[in-house]
Parts: C-alpha cells; sequence; structure tokens
C-alpha cells in the first residue's frame, strides 16, 4: 500500500511554532472526530458522509496511540503483517496487540510478491499471523511493485489469476473466512479484476468515488486517502470507509470474522 514514513511531522513541526496553521478538521457524518487532511481532494462524491471510517498500519506509521485512535472514532483497522515469503513487518505484534487493547477491530494484510510462489507467500502468512476468533479477515493486498528492487514483473492474467485464488484458498481453509482483496486501479483494470469474482473488494481511489473509478464493480471497503493526519498518528495515515452504515458494519464483521 502507499506508504508516506514520517511525513507530516514537518507539517506539526511548523505548526507548533506558528509556522503555519494546521488545515481545518473534516466534518465527518459517523464517529470519525479530530481528522483531516494535508491534501485533501475536491469531492463530487465524498467519503466523509459515510459512517465507518477506519485505517490501514504499518511500521511506517511510527509508534501509534490506538487508545486515542480509538476515543476519536477509529472503528477498524487493517495491519500489515507479511509481504512476500520472508518478511514479516516490525511493528505487526506491536500494533495488533495495540488494536486489540485499544477495543479495534483489527485484520492482517499481506502485500503479494510476483517473484514468489503463492503456496510459499500463504505459508508464511499463516506462520506469522495467529487465527484470533473475532479479527477481521485476512487481507491480500495486490498491487503492481515498480521501484522494488528485486521484483518488478507483470505478470499476465493466465499466470496471475490461478496464484491469487492459491493464496486465497489457502488462507480461507486456515483462518475459517474468505479473506478481502485490496487493490489499485491499474492493476485492477490491465488483469480484468472485475471478473475475478468471489471475493470482496478495498479498492484504493483517492481522487474519485469508487462507483466512478471502477464503474460497476462491488466494493466493501473504500481507502481514499493516504495524507490524512489526526489522534494518535506522529504521521500520515490513510483513511478507509466502509460501503455501509454502522449496523451494516456490525453485521458484516458479526458475519466476516475469524471463527
Amino acid at each position: 500500500m502507499f506508504r508516506r514514513a514520517l511525513l507530516a511531522l514537518p507539517l506539526l513541526a511548523l505548526v507548533a511554532c506558528g509556522g503555519a496553521r494546521a488545515p481545518e478538521p473534516v466534518s465527518y457524518h459517523g464517529s470519525l472526530r479530530g481528522y483531516t487532511d494535508n491534501d485533501p481532494h475536491d469531492w463530487t462524491r465524498s467519503p466523509y458522509g459515510l459512517e465507518v471510517h477506519g485505517t490501514d498500519a504499518s511500521r511506517h506509521n511510527g509508534p501509534i496511540d490506538w487508545r486515542a485512535a480509538a476515543a476519536n472514532g477509529m472503528s477498524f483497522v487493517w495491519i500489515k503483517a507479511t509481504e512476500g515469503g520472508d518478511r514479516l513487518d516490525p511493528a505487526f505484534h506491536r500494533n495488533w496487540e495495540g488494536a486489540a487493547q485499544a477495543g479495534i477491530p483489527r485484520g492482517a494484510y499481506h502485500v503479494f510478491y510476483f517473484c514468489r510462489s503463492a503456496a510459499e507467500q500463504a505459508e508464511w502468512f499463516i506462520r506469522n499471523v495467529p487465527r484470533t476468533p473475532g479479527a477481521m479477515p485476512p487481507v491480500l493486498d495486490v498491487e503492481w511493485t515498480p521501484l522494488s528492487p528485486t521484483c518488478t514483473i507483470r505478470p499476465p492474467k493466465e499466470q496471475l489469476w490461478p496464484e491469487l485464488r492459491t493464496f486465497l484458498r489457502m488462507l480461507e481453509q486456515h483462518y475459517g473466512t474468505r479473506p478481502v482483496i485490496y487493490t489499485v486501479p491499474d492493476l485492477f483494470d490491465e488483469r480484468d479484476m472485475n471478473q475475478f469474482g468471489g471475493y470482496e473488494y478495498w479498492l484504493r481511489s483517492t481522487a474519485a468515488h469508487p462507483s466512478e473509478r471502477y464503474p460497476g464493480t462491488p466494493w466493501t471497503f473504500w481507502q481514499y486517502t493516504s495524507t490524512a493526519v489526526g489522534p494518535g498518528f506522529q504521521s500520515e495515515l490513510d483513511l478507509n470507509a466502509f460501503n455501509g452504515n454502522a449496523a451494516g458494519f456490525a453485521q458484516w464483521f458479526a458475519r466476516r470474522q475469524v471463527p
């Protein structure tokens, strides 16, 4: 996922010294309070009217005060766990326990690596992410990696789809709930992911509503910014919205959590 490591700190320092004004907090329809965006978009269909908002987190966010985030309406989080077949995010366990202690529903995500078999990657994820009853379903993060120092290939659909299905099937068998797929516009378009079928989507779209950027594609979660700032976070963070109201999220969570 797109990450900016501690980019918000210079802005916060300027604000503290009186050198710049912090952006005004966004008015959310739901419970989220005190969060704003360093690079806001002029939406035609805004995410702010949705009731349930959450984030995703990795080591790039630095230490997170999960209790402060929970107190200000953060309703869920997906936490980076693994990447490829041998990388564990060093902040995973800290974030996993911290979110749980704060009472925030949390799940884990894996960043797919196109130069290693899906089976090896699934085994690595399973080895590192506990099967925790009540956790949100795991997520497969699949996006091109043009800046990777070791793997920039873009497998054709005929190779990619079977590998993704292998990974997803192995996680579903282990965790007892079907994973969610996170993806981004270019891979989604280039590999016909609108036809993949069978899985819920968490879609990135920071300049348009998902119905505009991914027309005709049902979605459950929407990542709408990576430049938010707010309580509990020392750096910019991603914000995501659930496609439904608070009651709908409670029903989704009850149905989709790890048994």
